[in-house]
């Protein structure tokens, strides 16, 4: 059983769990879905599936505001060239991990509800490459620019156990435009 004053505690770290030199850590649920622009030598239009998969941040408060996040996670997708002059062509698969790495801008607020915004690069690299029905296929890695915008949501859990006694928690779920998951401080 937790008394009255742990809860006053609780409270006190929830809203500050966004303060310098804190850290914080999630694993979530990604869904990478490319945005494709292709222009093909034979024709027709590359075509590249969605992937999701499990996703590792780790943010690191500077300030109250300002924090550095990475971002890793490998995903797996299917490529294929479809209205070439082939024309639909199985160019098989290949995994991509593109660490990220982002300087965000977590704005004050007196809610639960925590927006912030966030730029910086990645460096995409593609490994384990499967030919398809090609005889063989490279993916030159590259560099990019990356941007976030989310919110982080903060909320107190109490769980009556019954004859166990009541239990509470201070849960931080850390959902962004393509991932959700759950994070610890530090």
């Amino acid at each position: 059983f937790i008394g009255s004053a742990n809860n006053s505690v609780l409270s006190q770290e929830s809203t500050s769990f966004k303060s310098a030199g804190k850290w914080l850590v999630g694993l979530k649920v990604l869904n990478l879905d490319p945005d494709v622009d292709s222009n093909v030598s034979i024709g027709g239009e590359a075509k590249v599936d969605d992937d999701t998969v499990p996703e590792l941040d780790i943010r690191y408060f500077i300030t109250d505001n300002i924090a550095l996040e990475a971002i890793f996670g490998t995903t797996e997708h299917n490529v294929s060239v479809a209205g070439s002059a082939l024309g639909n062509v199985n160019l098989g698969t290949v995994k991509v991990l593109p660490p990220t790495f982002t300087l965000q801008y977590h704005f004050n607020s007196e809610s639960n509800f925590l927006p912030y915004i966030g730029a910086g690069i990645n460096y995409t690299f593609f490994y384990d490459d499967n030919p398809g029905d090609a005889v063989g296929i490279s993916y030159k890695d590259e560099v990019g620019f990356a941007f976030n915008i989310g919110f982080d949501l903060s909320t107190d859990v109490v769980v009556d156990a019954g004859a166990a006694g009541i239990a509470t928690a201070d849960v931080d779920l850390d959902p962004l435009a393509i991932s959700i998951g759950y994070g610890w401080r530090f």
